[in-house]
C-alpha cells in the first residue's frame, strides 16, 4: 500500500525542507513533500505574496490528496485551499498559523494589526535592512542580526514584499480535521488557536517559541496526528 502523501508548507523564514528539519523523519512513514512557496528560490529574485500561487502548489503537491502540515504564513495558503478542496486535504495541522483576518476584531489580533500596518504602510521608503530591523523588533521584541550574505540580504528582501497576514482573502475555516501547535509565547498566535479550537480544532503547545514543530515534544504531537488522521489523536 502505497504510503500517504504529507505536504509540509513553510512561513516567512526558512523554506523547503530546511524548514521541516525535526521532521524529515516522516519520510520513513509517510510521502513526504516540503513545498517552496511563491517568491522563495535560493536563486531567483524574490516576489510578492501570491496566495493563489502558494495555494496551487500545495494543491499540485497534494496530487490525489493527503495531509497538510503548514507554519506561520504558510498556514493561510493552506486554509484556503482545505476550504475550497476539502477532497484535497485529509487532516490540516497548522504550527503558530498567522492567520490573523480570521481573528482581526479580537483584542491581541486587533493591537498587533495596529502595530505593524504603519510599518507595511511605509516599506516603500525603507531599504530591506531597514524592514527586517523593524519587522523583528515588532513582532518579536528583539533586534535581527544584520543580512550579511547573499541568502540573507534575499531573505530581507523577500521578507519586505510578504503582504500583511491579516489582509489574506480567509474568512471561514475548513471542514476537516485540524490540529494547532503553539509555542505559549506570544497571545497573538494563541488567540488564532483559541478561536480555531472554538471552531472544532484540537490546540495543543510545546516549547519552541514560534518553532514549536522544532521541539521534541511538538514533533511528537504533529506525528501523532498525521499517524491516526484524527482530531482526538493529539490530545
Amino acid at each position: 500500500m502505497p504510503a500517504e502523501r504529507v505536504v509540509f508548507v513553510h512561513g516567512a523564514g526558512s523554506f523547503g525542507a530546511a524548514a521541516w528539519h525535526r521532521q524529515h523523519g516522516l519520510s520513513l512513514e509517510f510521502d513526504c513533500l516540503y513545498v517552496r512557496r511563491h517568491g522563495f528560490s535560493t536563486t531567483g529574485e524574490p516576489e510578492p505574496t501570491d496566495h493563489a500561487r502558494d495555494q496551487a502548489i500545495v494543491a499540485e503537491a497534494l496530487g490525489g490528496g493527503g495531509h497538510v502540515v503548514a507554519h506561520s504564513q504558510g498556514a493561510v495558503a493552506a486554509m484556503m485551499l482545505a476550504v475550497e478542496r476539502p477532497d484535497l486535504v485529509r487532516t490540516l495541522t497548522l504550527v503558530e498559523p498567522a492567520c490573523f483576518s480570521l481573528t482581526a476584531e479580537l483584542p491581541a489580533t486587533a493591537a498587533h494589526i495596529a502595530l505593524m500596518t504603519p510599518l507595511f504602510a511605509d516599506r516603500t521608503t525603507m531599504s530591506d535592512d531597514e524592514f527586517l530591523q523593524e519587522f523583528v523588533r515588532r513582532a518579536f521584541s528583539a533586534d535581527a542580526q544584520p543580512p550579511t550574505t547573499a541568502e540573507a540580504r534575499r531573505s530581507a528582501a523577500r521578507l519586505r514584499l510578504q503582504s500583511p497576514p491579516w489582509e489574506a482573502p480567509l474568512s471561514i475555516v475548513p471542514g476537516v480535521p485540524t490540529f494547532v501547535l503553539t509555542g505559549g509565547w506570544e497571545p497573538l498566535y494563541e488567540e488564532v488557536a483559541d478561536y480555531l479550537a472554538g471552531t472544532g480544532a484540537v490546540h495543543r503547545q510545546a516549547p519552541g517559541g514560534h518553532r514549536p514543530h522544532d521541539s521534541r515534544e511538538g514533533d511528537a504531537l504533529i506525528r501523532a496526528f498525521l499517524r491516526t488522521g484524527t482530531a482526538d489523536s493529539a490530545a
